[in-house]
């Protein structure tokens, strides 16, 4: 199932940077879904991306994250494994928007895409799934624990978020991130519990 993700978004996206009317078919746009109840942009917008960066970038997260919470349900959980991981990523990425619809459902201007927010729901999944995790990104080569990194990247969107023109839906990863701590709750609580102990 996650090979099947990867592939699609894939495709989708490079199909989509060809032909400008798809793209634009795809995208996130608040104010169409509640003024014109185009509710499949909720979803859509998670198989389009800006460009090849933040395609590669979210799709090696995903993968990455991705294949080792599925493998951790899959041997936990068997089959049941597959949904859970089915519902916490298109979820996930539904759940990233309620932010920035919040914020931009009447401003007809504004637009969003990518996997971001459902990619954000996986990796904080996997930190409060195992928060001793090493995790390092790209532009950070030292690993870092993920009960660290978790709360450092929060800050960090929060930060970005406020401070605004970025170009990028921050909103939306912290609502993404948000889901995936809720979804892990969900599935065991007590694994909020040992996250905690971590501190004390």
């Amino acid at each position: 199932m996650l090979l099947i993700i990867l592939v699609a978004t894939i495709i989708v996206s490079l199909w989509a940077d060809r032909n400008p009317d798809i793209k634009e078919r795809l995208l996130f746009i608040p104010y169409r879904v509640k003024h014109q109840q185009e509710y499949a942009r909720l979803l859509t917008h998670g198989f389009i991306h800006a460009d090849l960066p933040h395609l590669a970038f979210n799709m090696m997260t995903l993968y990455f994250m991705g294949e080792y919470l599925y493998n951790e349900w899959m041997q936990l959980y068997g089959n049941a494994g597959i949904a859970y991981f089915v519902v916490l990523y298109f979820f996930g990425m539904m759940v990233a928007t309620l932010f920035p619809m919040m914020r931009h459902q009447d401003d007809p201007n504004y637009r969003s895409l990518g996997a971001s927010g459902a990619v954000s729901a996986v990796l904080f999944a996997v930190i409060l799934w195992n928060p001793t995790l090493s995790l390092s990104l790209m532009f950070i080569p030292i690993p870092i624990p993920a009960y660290l990194f978790g709360p450092l990247y929060l800050l960090f969107e929060y930060y970005s978020m406020k401070k605004g023109n970025t170009g990028i839906a921050h909103d939306a990863h912290i609502g993404g991130a948000i889901f995936g701590l809720l979804f892990v709750l969900m599935l065991d609580v007590q694994k909020g519990m040992q996250f905690v102990h971590l501190f004390y």
